[in-house]
């Protein structure tokens, strides 16, 4: 039971009960409506009506069950296998792909695909929601990620994972220019203390994280970069990237209201990962091209600058 308590500011007073929890918690309207039937939420100590209107100082209290997991099942689809041998694979994950079930996708992902690839021989670790899955990223953000079939495996990954060992290469194109080739951002990263759906640079709740950047290309209003990641946070670069001024292109969630909608979500591409196979002990780096809608938008952009200017 996940267990979520409020208390009504002066200035948010007169919204709709649900709208003002599903900014809060993360949850959809629809959702805490059902909560709110089955008596979930409570306002001022008593079961919460759908229409109620929040009054400033009153207590909220919402109750959320525990989610029964689904079970993934193998799906037949394609999926880029970069590598595979009996402990492991590296997969090329396409922009839009869902990395593993979960409510609003229960199938059609990753892990579905990998499963009837693999005829159902991944780890257990992740439990029968995401067998294999050692590292996710993000449903718009294409590239590569390690997957294992065995739990000596997963546990030898997961391990690198902890001490920051394996290496992450991104790139993706942000908006705005850098006066210096390469910097970093040194920030700890939480859950966004207003939006519950999103993460954001805070001191509470939080995470360390460390991304490294370099410029690979300056374009009018426009940079290209690579990302090296020490840490591997929810969101890492895009909140890191637009809390310096510089949020990613595409990103409908921490980038500007006038999304560019052609890019269909975040310009971010895993291209490279590195790691000691937890098995062989062989050092071994994947390196992947970069996708079409990358490499169009680049083109969109137009001739490349030697100097950035605003």
């Amino acid at each position: 039971m996940e267990r979520f308590e409020f208390v009504v500011q002066p200035e948010q007073a007169g919204d709709r009960l649900d709208r003002f929890l599903a900014a809060q918690t993360g949850l959809s309207r629809s959702a805490l409506q059902q909560l709110m039937e089955q008596g979930g939420v409570l306002y001022a100590g008593k079961p919460a009506a759908k229409n109620q209107k929040i009054q400033p100082g009153i207590a909220i209290c919402v109750e959320v069950p525990e989610a029964q997991p689904l079970d993934a099942v193998p799906q037949d689809i394609p999926v880029d296998i970069v590598y595979e041998d009996e402990h492991l694979l590296v997969v090329n994950k396409p922009k839009g792909m869902v990395v593993h079930p979960a409510p609003g996708n229960p199938d059609g992902t990753l892990v579905n695909a990998l499963l009837y690839h693999c005829a159902g021989r991944l780890s257990s670790i992740g439990g029968v929601v995401r067998p294999g899955i050692v590292h996710r990223i993000d449903k718009d953000t294409s590239g590569l990620l390690v997957v294992a079939k065995d739990d000596a495996t997963h546990t030898g990954l997961s391990e690198q994972m902890a001490v920051h060992s394996i290496n992450r290469v991104y790139q993706t194109v942000v908006y705005g220019g850098f006066a210096n080739d390469e910097g970093f951002v040194e920030a700890p990263i939480g859950r966004h203390k207003i939006d519950r759906k999103k993460m954001a640079v805070t001191e509470q709740n939080s995470k360390y994280a460390y991304t490294a950047y370099h410029v690979l290309g300056r374009y009018q209003g426009f940079s290209h970069l690579e990302c090296r990641l020490k840490t591997g946070r929810t969101h890492q670069i895009r909140v890191h990237m637009a809390s310096i001024g510089h949020p990613v292109a595409g990103d409908p969630v921490y980038g500007p209201k006038n999304v560019i909608k052609s890019l269909q979500g975040q310009c971010l591409h895993a291209k490279t990962l590195g790691f000691v196979h937890p098995i062989t002990g062989e050092y071994l780096e994947f390196d992947s091209e970069l996708p079409e809608y990358f490499t169009r938008f680049l083109r969109s952009l137009g001739k490349e600058q030697e100097e950035w200017s605003s």
